[in-house]
């Protein structure tokens, strides 16, 4: 794997991992709790790298398949707002959009790594963020967001995001394999399925993200809503990351740092 950095922050096949923790500044997101105004997110950002968040993954539509839709310059709007502060601030910053008004606007700021959910499936999109020279976080995603099922789809899915990005000159990839119900046909089986398969993604010799925080195949099988899923979250955290995940992004800063810091003791992984 090539060496890159986020920001400041080395990015290395040996580790450390690195937490990103989410700022939602939109109200529609599926976990109320993580919300926070587009006006408070600084602050919010800042206490969250106190905590032990390395990067901060800043959103401003929920992406969640029952969430109400807003228009994009409403999302431009709230992420003008969110990142005013930033610039000079030192806290490394990921963007979470798959809308190039929105990246684009989002450019003008400090930001230091894209999250884009669709997989570069928008060339518009995918053209911005190769000139950016950013790293990039990109989903599995034929036509659209997450619309893989089980692992064989998984690894051919993020086969071709891969392709894009070497379209589109953008070298330095962090790999989701889009777990959640992002379509109507994906199951919480396919979603365990990936789970349990999590290492054979390693075959891409890219560093890998878990983002399970608080999903709803762990509801499924907990029978519990967002609001009570945090250790199910952690469990499976654990296991992504015993299965090669590098880099790890939680609702939950502090619980997550503490199972990050604990799995680093127990290899041997200096930090």
């Amino acid at each position: 794997m090539k060496e890159f950095r986020i920001g400041s922050l080395p990015v290395k096949e040996d580790g450390p991992v690195k937490l990103i923790g989410i700022v939602n500044c939109s109200p529609e997101s599926f976990f109320s709790d993580s919300y926070t105004r587009s006006q408070d997110v600084f602050s919010k950002a800042a206490d969250l790298a106190e905590k032990g968040a390395d990067i901060i993954d800043i959103g401003a539509r929920s992406t969640a398949p029952d969430a109400r839709p807003i228009s994009v310059s409403e999302e431009v709007l709230r992420i003008k707002t969110a990142l005013k502060d930033f610039p000079g601030s030192g806290i490394p910053v990921s963007l979470d959009t798959m809308h190039p008004e929105v990246l684009s606007a989002a450019l003008r700021y400090d930001i230091d790594c894209i999250n884009d959910i669709s997989g570069l499936c928008n060339r518009d999109y995918a053209g911005i963020a190769g000139d950016s020279g950013l790293p990039a976080i990109l989903m599995a995603a034929k036509y659209v967001p997450g619309d893989n099922l089980g692992i064989k789809e998984t690894i051919e899915y993020l086969s071709i995001v891969m392709q894009r990005a070497e379209d589109f000159g953008i070298e330095n990839v962090i790999l989701d394999p889009g777990i959640g119900r992002w379509t109507a046909e994906k199951t919480p089986e396919s979603d365990w399925e990936v789970c349990r398969n999590f290492s054979d993604l390693k075959i891409f010799d890219r560093p890998l993200l878990a983002a399970v925080s608080r999903k709803s195949f762990i509801g499924d099988l907990l029978r519990k809503p967002a609001e009570e899923r945090l250790s199910g979250t952690l469990a499976v955290t654990m296991h992504l990351l015993n299965s090669g995940a590098g880099f790890v992004r939680a609702h939950d800063t502090e619980d997550t740092r503490d199972i990050i810091d604990v799995y680093e003791k127990l290899n041997l992984i200096n930090r």
